[in-house]
């Protein structure tokens, strides 16, 4: 139908029991069902295809707040006259594409709308687009002498693209419609998935100190970074605490033999790679004395590095590892919190004509007591 159509059928529209609920129990049948569909708390709704705002004005009661938009000026024109009084905003424009800009909703709802739209499929991804995580899309729609959208047909359209859809049947229930129907009548609620909590790699590097000198291992076979140096370092295994990686991924890299009384936390970073997701790293100091520390550092895994090298900590080399560069630099200037944010075009590799990417982070100054009274850290 076009909006010329709808605005003719606008002053009889309320006249169909399901669209006016005028009948008590049909507006109490429908009131049921919006209070399972919506969430239990107060949300933002979005009713698309609005007609004369019976819908929007239920959820409103409920204590929604609702837009609801519809093509047709009059349809708008009699909304706006029944929700006189609310905080429902109601607008004029296509429910293919409601005219909100970039606002985002909890419920975004359509009762008979998708089937009339020329391309369903469009609108389903727009309308999900405008739902926010954990959000939800109530469609009501049906097939009529031949006409509408059966429910296997829009089922299969929104699976891929949310984490469950509930369909029922509502043709049975002759309290909805004001009589009995026989043809196919239903609702699917799409459930859109929660945001996901953010997690990331923790990474553990050593700083192995022989005097002013640090232990570095040139990468190779890894695939990244090969050929260039780095501090001793791995990733945290499920499980694990942050000391423990350090001490197990000693031991496999260089054949340290590290207690947990050898490490002292030297600088925690916050770090993304180039086109990579970001990871924080947590980099330990432990000391090396040739004669007097029971172990001699060797390379362990000459599948993953060439060899082993002793660099001065105040003239350390530029075919390093940028991440490991930035953090040694941090540590040698006493800075012990760092962001280290690479663009995607940036280089794996220190570029000493490159941009710096290092954002020291603040740290107290003063001195605080233990709960246990101890001594003042600061």
């Amino acid at each position: 139908m076009t909006p010329i159509d709808w605005d003719d059928a606008a002053d009889s529209f309320d006249e169909e029991p399901d669209h006016g609920l005028l009948d008590p129990t049909v507006r109490k049948a429908w009131a049921a069902k919006l209070a399972g569909w919506l969430p239990p708390e107060p949300s933002r709704v979005l009713d698309l295809g609005c007609g004369t705002g019976s819908l929007a004005l239920l959820a409103t009661e409920s204590g929604h707040r609702v837009t609801a938009v519809d093509l047709s000026p009059r349809m708008v024109g009699l909304a706006r006259a029944k929700l006189s009084g609310t905080d429902t905003e109601v607008l004029v424009g296509d429910a293919a594409r409601p005219p909100v800009g970039e606002r985002t909703f909890d419920v975004i709802m359509a009762r008979h709308v998708l089937w009339l739209l020329p391309d369903p499929d469009r609108a389903l991804n727009h309308w999900l687009s405008l739902l926010r995580p954990g959000g939800r899309l109530i469609l009501i729609e049906g097939v009529w002498s031949g006409a509408g959208l059966p429910a296997t047909r829009v089922t299969m359209s929104l699976a891929p693209l949310v984490e469950r859809v509930q369909h029922e049947h509502l043709s049975a229930d002759a309290a909805l419609w004001g009589r009995a129907v026989d043809d196919e009548r239903y609702a699917l609620i799409a459930h859109t998935a929660q945001r996901r909590r953010h997690t990331e790699v923790v990474d553990v590097h050593l700083i192995l100190r022989r005097g002013d000198e640090v232990l570095l291992a040139r990468r190779s076979g890894t695939g990244y970074g090969d050929g260039l140096l780095n501090s001793p370092s791995g990733h945290v295994e499920d499980g694990e605490d942050v000391r423990a990686a350090m001490i197990r991924e000693a031991s496999e890299e260089i054949g340290a033999e590290l207690d947990p009384g050898d490490l002292r936390t030297a600088l925690v970073m916050h770090h993304r790679g180039p086109g990579g997701r970001p990871r924080t790293g947590w980099f330990f100091e432990a000391r090396y004395e040739a004669g007097r520390t029971p172990w001699e550092p060797y390379n362990r895994e000459p599948e993953k590095c060439s060899g082993l090298s002793w660099h001065p900590l105040s003239a350390l080399p530029d075919d390093i590892v940028a991440y490991c560069r930035a953090g040694l630099e941090a540590y040698r200037a006493g800075e012990r919190f760092v962001i280290h944010w690479h663009e995607d075009a940036d280089s794996i590799a220190y570029d000493p004509d490159g941009t710096p990417r290092a954002t020291l982070l603040p740290k107290t100054d003063t001195g605080v007591t233990t709960a246990e009274g101890g001594p003042t850290v600061s």
